[in-house]
């Protein structure tokens, strides 16, 4: 099946999710879950077909990414489960008021309509996207990467039969069958098929979306997330969120890729980051690389320019030292994506200082940027992290797949 034809599929059943009850649109949720479940198996045999294509191409963190497990799968369908039970978006009056005139102004939510979503290869993106495109009343049309078309393939199998199970068409969540760069174009330039793109992956396929887009589309993703260490900071819960934000999943958007260490207690501070993220940790140590400042004080690999413009997705750090709060800040508006930032510190002052003036969908103090996520925020899930300002900010969730329309009731008004 075409890319086309896909979407005018999409497009056709979109409008009957759109006035589904929420118990009609729960029921399937549940029944979408149950089915992924029931075919676990199958959806494994063809993820380990992936990891076999993939594991010459592409990295061990990467390749991290890419693997389903049989926990993983339950934790696709217990995230499916979560959606069902969180309120719905389509049909909430999000203001209302009474006109002068004496009538009434309500301004209501409503889905989107088809909601097309480019990935790599991250195959639990599949059923996240799925289930809050459902509740929110959305076709789905996912294009994935060519690493994860087997595992992502039967998932939407799965999904498929758990849909009209509910009596809803299996139309509403559809996986593109083309993986070359002609889908993703076909999808950035669907006028009156797309109402939503949404890239979710690396910084080339988000610039390439937002750059060749004729649809609407989000700008998500990209993460260069830096966690500042103020001289005020508790080391020892600096070293623990530092470790926790770059070697939990560096492989996520979320993952720390730049280190800031106020210059005050640098020649202190450096020499624990060094042995927590590089002596200590025999099999997967951290590369380090080091501006002018850190190299004098520790060894690692001294920093190259584009190094704090690197979004790096692997165990590495770059790591400079920085004058005070405010240098700390200006580093940040000069090489963030906007996606998340730390601030370590027992300084209540420097942590508002830093909230206020750091311009990012998310903004910690004294934790790890690792939270940015969709189940975390209590969104269920994500759709993705946008990373501009308009419409959507953060992990996006059921109502950011929302528009709205405005609904007036009178009795016989005129103007």
């Amino acid at each position: 099946m075409t890319t086309q034809d896909i979407l005018r599929r999409a497009k056709a059943a979109a409008p009957r999710l759109a006035i589904a009850s929420t118990q009609t649109k729960n029921n399937a949720l549940l029944l979408m879950a149950q089915a992924l479940e029931e075919h676990t198996q199958q959806i494994l045999r063809e993820n380990a077909l992936d990891m076999q294509a993939a594991r010459e191409h592409i990295s061990e963190v990467m390749l991290d990414r890419l693997c389903l497990t049989e926990s993983r799968i339950k934790a696709m369908a217990d995230g499916i489960r979560q959606v069902a039970e969180l309120p719905d978006p389509v049909g909430r009056v999000r203001a209302s008021h009474t006109h002068p005139g004496g009538m009434t102004i309500e301004k209501v939510g409503i889905p989107m309509g088809v909601v097309a979503i480019i990935y790599e290869s991250r195959p639990n993106v599949t059923s996240d996207a799925a289930a809050l495109a459902l509740k929110s009343g959305n076709a789905c049309v996912l294009r994935g990467g060519k690493e994860a078309f087997r595992s992502a393939n039967a998932i939407v199998e799965a999904i498929g039969q758990g849909l009209q199970k509910a009596g809803l068409p299996a139309e509403l969540v559809q996986l593109v069958q083309d993986t070359s760069r002609e889908s993703a174009r076909e999808l950035m330039t669907a006028v009156g098929l797309v109402d939503l793109l949404i890239p979710r992956g690396g910084a080339g396929l988000i610039r390439s979306c937002t750059e060749n887009a004729k649809v609407p589309c989000i700008q998500t993703g990209t993460g260069i997330c830096h966690i500042y260490v103020d001289q005020a900071a508790d080391q020892e819960k600096a070293l623990n969120i530092l470790e926790n934000a770059k070697t939990s999943r560096p492989s996520v958007c979320n993952a720390a890729e730049v280190c800031l260490v106020h210059q005050a207690i640098a020649a202190e501070f450096l020499p624990k980051l060094h042995a927590r993220l590089v002596l200590d940790r025999k099999e997967t140590p951290v590369q380090l690389r080091l501006d002018g400042a850190a190299q004098a004080i520790i060894p690692g690999t001294p920093a190259e320019s584009g190094d704090f413009d690197t979004e790096f997705l692997d165990y590495i750090l770059a790591v400079a030292v920085v004058q005070d709060t405010q240098a700390a800040i200006d580093h940040i508006a000069a090489h963030s994506t906007g996606h998340s930032e730390a601030i370590i510190t027992q300084d209540e002052a420097a942590a508002e200082q830093f909230t206020r003036a750091v311009d990012s969908a998310a903004v910690y103090v004294n934790c790890s940027t690792r939270f940015t996520d969709g189940g975390e925020f209590g969104l269920g899930c994500e759709m993705g992290i946008s990373t501009q300002k308009l419409h959507a900010r953060g992990p996006m969730g059921l109502e950011e797949l929302c528009s709205y329309k405005y609904l007036i009731r009178g009795n016989g008004q005129t103007r």
